[in-house]
């Protein structure tokens, strides 16, 4: 496991890929957002947004009540809960083909599925969760990092998991490593009641109002005659976590502009996340398609 804990301190001193890595596949993309969410690069934020590329050293960071699905370029998919912040760390060239790299959970609940046709893919990867540093052996784990301390569960596969110098191998699906802050680790046998409990905390269902790639209905933000006026709009809903897109309407010879948020596979999808945009701000939105 001392690997793991080199991976960690490669990635502290800064050392940065060659460019070469620029024409190398994105080591990630973004699949769902249930906004508000925020990408965070180069010292600058802007909403998260289904379809997104993820770079090396990006920070992925959600609001109250928000989720977000990233699937990495190798196959596995990383949910993430409302307050969260993650960390994306790759040293891969052709990260699709075998993915070396780091996943580092700063706060909050995530989990990670490798896909079912991809659990034989090379991966030299390693999970932070708080205090605890996982390895990975092709699996399914949830986990949470908060005040109160560290929490992984093993859903299906095999992990190490290394914390204040003690390594602890599971092996047994439906258990959990509980790390409570200032206090021993212990495993612990994980009952559906719990399963079903942490698992609502980073999955996305049907009716969470959440946006795709691919969808067919919209949020109309708000409507303005003026550049102005558009850009306001545009401003408070991108400020409040949801990613706006300004369009000329067919009266363009007028002036007159559209705020545009998302793509929804439903219009009860769109609903809810208009709900939760009006919520947040004085704008009154509307869904269209």
């Amino acid at each position: 496991m001392r690997a793991l804990h080199r991976l960690f301190a490669v990635f502290a001193t800064g050392i940065l890929l060659h460019s070469a890595t620029a024409l190398a596949l994105a080591p990630a993309t973004v699949e769902l957002v249930q906004a508000p969410a925020w990408l965070e690069r180069d010292g600058r934020s802007q909403p998260l947004t289904p379809g997104m590329e993820l770079r090396n050293g990006d920070l992925v960071r959600t609001g109250p009540g928000a989720r977000a699905y990233l699937m990495l370029a190798e196959g596995s998919r990383v949910k993430l809960g409302e307050a969260a912040r993650f960390n994306l760390h790759n040293r891969s060239l052709h990260p699709e083909q075998s993915f070396r790299g780091a996943l580092d959970i700063v706060a909050g609940a995530f989990r990670f599925t490798t896909g079912k046709l991809k659990k034989s893919v090379p991966r030299d990867l390693a999970i932070r969760v708080g205090t605890a540093t996982i390895g990975i052996r092709g699996t399914d784990i949830w986990g949470k990092t908060d005040r109160d301390g560290d929490l992984v569960a093993l859903i299906e596969g095999r992990i190490e998991i290394t914390r204040a110098g003690q390594t602890t191998e599971m092996s047994q699906a439906m258990s959990y490593y509980d790390a409570p802050q200032g206090k021993d680790a212990t495993v612990k046998s994980l009952d559906l009641e719990t399963f079903a409990r942490l698992v609502r905390q980073t999955d996305i269902v049907a009716g969470d109002g959440a946006a795709t790639m691919r969808g067919t209905w919209k949020i109309v933000a708000g409507a303005a005659d003026d550049q102005a006026s558009a850009l306001k709009i545009y401003d408070d809903a991108r400020n409040a976590g949801f990613p706006a897109r300004i369009r000329m309407t067919a009266a363009a010879d007028a002036g007159r502009y559209e705020v545009l948020v998302g793509a929804y596979a439903t219009a009860a999808e769109a609903e809810v996340a208009a709900a939760r945009l009006k919520a947040a701000t004085e704008l009154k939105p509307r869904v269209a398609r």
